[in-house]
This record gives structure tokens, sequence and C-alpha cells, in this order.
């Protein structure tokens, strides 16, 4: 089926201080294969990952590529020997140009004399892109002012200019739209053909069963099994993860679109610079409405326009509770409206603070005040009782936000606001690179906030969580309207990507 093992790892182990993340961790990849890795988060995953690609040693155990003891120093050390990684959370250099963010710390090759020749790099830049296949970028502008999806197509074209017989990819379509997917899916195919191996970690599962040959299955820091993904299922998967079946539904059981008649917050014929155009729609208190599109269908910005972060050129955003229109994003907070954007890292949480500071930040304004202090004992309080509401695993609530898994910083994104009496979540992306036990439980949350009334945006690249939980889907295409479809009338994928494209 595939070609001679390329890359082989005997009883690899790695700890982190009393964490043992790689415990005698075993495998081989073949030539031409899609080796997936599947796990809950904290499983070791990412960890085996990155000593494959020389961003951590290993405490002991050996690696072999192409029958050689491999023992790779650094990133650039795997690059030599045509190993790249994309890693989950980013890594480009905010200061710096698209395409030099794409040869950094390789800029030598470019050089002429004690100068580096910016328009080389462009051009080779543009020729990678050429050569793989993938869509336009403009490397000439500055990196800080692009989109968490633009960005991880840089790291994408990076990690492709060291022409790889191995591509490690560790989370990314979690951060792109549908169309952007299908060209992560193009390029595994052209990997394949070309007798190349690819290792990847996507959360998703229906689309890990889709794109892999095969699924390695860690827990607790060890190799649980190895299976072809033709001969195994969801929900086989499920279990071997998380070592139990997963009982209770994972999106919600009914069928029909459930909520009241009074609107909470409406868009009427808004445009905006970013390219909005003429967008109308109207959200009931109880209802998850849902937005699905393409990278460029504007879906994103319709977030930002509804709490105030983006101003309309023409047209209005009302809090239709209140009859006032949406002026900024301290109007929005003041109306108990809430925003969790899709780079939690970067656009949300403070990650060098606390987990306490970052559970009691939206809620300053409410906590009590004595001789103009805020108390202490009240921020502790609540930080902890959110921390064992949100099922948040660390060590203490003073802890920093970089400690944190992935699914735990998506915990405290989402639990920070919903201890607030809420009148409307704007939530993008929720489930980005967090684990399926992670996905069930942030799914069950919004389930008991809709039972309790609690009004929803929900924007996001997953189709079927589109399906799964809304009670109409938005569908958007060059930033307008293209249809409405309701969940009575049965969600249909085929139909969302035909209004889409």
């Amino acid at each position: 089926m595939f070609g001679e093992v390329i890359l082989k790892c005997e009883k690899i182990n790695k700890s982190f201080g009393i964490t043992h993340a790689n415990k005698d961790v075993s495998l081989e990849l073949h030539r031409g294969e899609v080796r997936a890795l599947a796990g809950e988060n904290g499983c070791g995953k990412s960890t085996l990952l990155s000593q494959i690609a020389g961003i951590y040693g290993s405490d002991s155990g050996t690696m072999y590529l192409n029958g050689e003891v491999y023992q790779p120093k650094s990133p650039m050390d795997a690059y030599d020997h045509k190993i790249s990684i994309i890693v989950q959370e980013l890594g480009l250099i905010a200061d710096l140009p698209a395409g030099i963010n794409v040869f950094l710390g390789r800029t030598k090759q470019f050089a002429k004399g004690p100068f580096i020749s910016q328009k080389k790099i462009y051009a080779a830049a543009n020729k990678e892109l050429e050569k793989w296949g993938l869509p336009p970028i403009k490397f000439r502008r500055q990196t800080d002012g692009l989109n968490i999806e633009n960005r991880k197509m840089i790291e994408l074209v990076r990690a492709l200019s060291v022409d790889p017989d191995i591509l490690i990819l560790d989370e990314v379509t979690q951060s792109l739209s549908q169309d952007n997917r299908e060209v992560i899916y193009r390029l595994l195919d052209k990997f394949r053909e070309l007798n190349r191996s690819v290792l990847l970690i996507s959360h998703d599962l229906e689309e890990t069963l889709k794109i892999a040959d095969t699924i390695t299955v860690m827990r607790d820091g060890e190799v649980v099994d190895t299976v072809v993904t033709s001969e195994t299922t969801d929900s086989a998967l499920k279990k071997m993860m998380v070592g139990r079946e997963m009982d209770g539904d994972y999106y919600r059981a009914d069928e029909e679109e459930i909520y009241e008649d009074q609107v909470v917050l409406s868009f009427n014929n808004v445009s905006t610079a970013s390219g909005l155009k003429d967008v109308s729609f109207e959200v009931h208190k109880g209802e998850i409405l849902a937005f699905c599109g393409l990278s460029d269908s504007g879906i994103h910005d319709v977030g930002q326009a509804a709490y105030g972060l983006m101003k309309p050129t023409s047209g209005k955003v009302m809090f239709d509770l209140k009859n006032e229109e949406i002026k900024d994003a301290m109007h929005s907070l003041r109306n108990q409206i809430a925003y969790v954007p899709k780079d939690r890292d970067r656009e949300a949480l403070m990650m060098a603070t606390t987990i306490q500071n970052n559970f009691v930040m939206p809620s300053m304004e409410e906590i009590d005040k004595i001789f103009g202090y805020v108390s202490m004992k009240q921020m502790k309080k609540m930080s902890n009782d959110s921390k064992a509401e949100y099922n948040v695993k660390c060590n203490s609530i003073n802890d920093t936000m970089n400690s944190l898994s992935g699914g735990n910083k998506q915990k405290v994104n989402l639990g920070r606001w919903l201890m607030k009496d809420l009148s409307l979540l704007i939530i993008d992306c929720p489930t980005r690179g967090v684990d399926v036990g992670v996905k069930a439980y942030i799914y069950h949350v919004m389930n008991e906030a809709k039972k309790k009334g609690l009004t929803m945006l929900l924007i996001t690249d997953e189709l079927t969580e589109a399906m799964g939980m809304a009670d109409n889907i938005i569908v958007m295409k060059g930033g307008e309207v293209k249809a409405k479809i309701g969940r009575s009338s049965h969600f249909s994928e085929e139909k969302m990507i035909e209004e889409m494209i």
C-alpha cells in the first residue's frame, strides 16, 4: 500500500518537570502515507511532532530517518533533513513582511554582498505558490495586518519552501475556511503522488477519517493503537481516545427552530469598508443563528460589526432590546453583549497574565470596590467558582494562561462571559483547536445556555458544527447574504457548499 519506511520512532520519551508527556512512543511512517495522530488535549501528540521537527529534544529513545539515526538539534536542522512543521500556535514575526517570514533564517541565499534582495525573496515565495498550487498571497504586506487564516497560509508556504519529504501539520485546518481546507486536501494528495509523507493532527474526527490513510491514537502520553482509516469509525476512535464510550448527544437532538419572537439584535442594510455589502438579518431571543462561508465571505466581519469593533459605512446594527444602535465595543459590553473571537490568543485572552485575571476582566465593573480598590477576595471566589463550573484543568488560578492547553484556554475564554448575565453571545469558531471531549463539552454548554434563553451568533468554518447547533444558518459569499436555511428543512452540507461557491 505504501512505500518503504521513511521515519521510525523507537520508545521515545519526553518529560516536562513531573509531567511525562511521551512514554515509550513508537511508530513507523512510510513514504506516500498520510498519518494522523488522534487523542485528547494533553495526550502527547504535539510533543511528539515537536520532537520529530527539532523543537524539543527527546529524553530517551531513538529516531531513524531513511534508516539512519536522526537527532535534530533545531527546526533548522530538521529543515536540512527535509522535515518541516506548521505548529498549532502561530509562529510568525508580526513586524516583518509575509515574504520575509517565509524564508526567515534562510535569507542568505538571497544575498548579494552584504545586502539581502527582498525582490528575490518575494519572487521565490511566489514560485512556491505556483509549485504547490496555492492561492495568491500578498508577500509584501506586514504580517501583523493579516488575519489568522492568511497567517496560517504563510506558515504553509514556509514549510513547503524546504521541499519537504515529511510535512507535519499540527491543527492547521481548524484555522481555515472551507476553500482553504480544500487547498490542504489537494496538497495531501500531491504528497501521496510524490511518494512523500505527512504527519498531521486534526481534532475534527470526521475530517481525519476523510483525509488520513492511517491514524495513531494516543492517550496519556502513550500509543493506544494504530488503525487503517477505512477500517475504523468515528465512535471507535472516540472510545480509544478517552478510554470509554462517549454517552449523550454530541450536537442538538431536536430538529426544529426553537426560539422566542423577540428580536435581540438586527443588521439593517449594513455595509463596511472591509467588504460587507447590504447585509440584513435579525436574531431572536434564545436563537442560535450560524454564519458559514468561504475565506472571503465576510462571516468573521459580521461578528466584529455586531460587537461594534467595525463601524458600518452605511446601514445600522441595532440592539433591539433597547432600540439602540450599537456604537462601539464598550456600548456592547454595557448591554451584556459578549464577543469571543476566532484568534483567542491574540484578540481575546491575556496570555502572559493569570487565569484569575482573565476570568474577571469582563466583570471588573461589577466587582465590589472598597475605598476605590477592587475586592481581591471577590475576584478569587469568582475565578475559583468559574474554574469549577467550566471544568478548567489547572493547578491554580494563579497560573498563567500560557500554561493551559488549547481546550482549557477556550473554557476560560467562554466561561468568563457565560458567568455574566448576557443578552447576546457572539462566538467565532468556538471549537478551533480543541479535542473531541472539549468540543462535546462546549456544545453542551451552548445547549444549556440556549435553554436558559441566551441568544447566540455562531460564526464557524465547520459546516457540521453549524448544522449540529444552529436554529438557522446564513450562508455568505463575497460579503453578501446568499441564503438562509432553517433547521426544520434538514440542513444539507451539499446545499450550503453550493451556495458558498
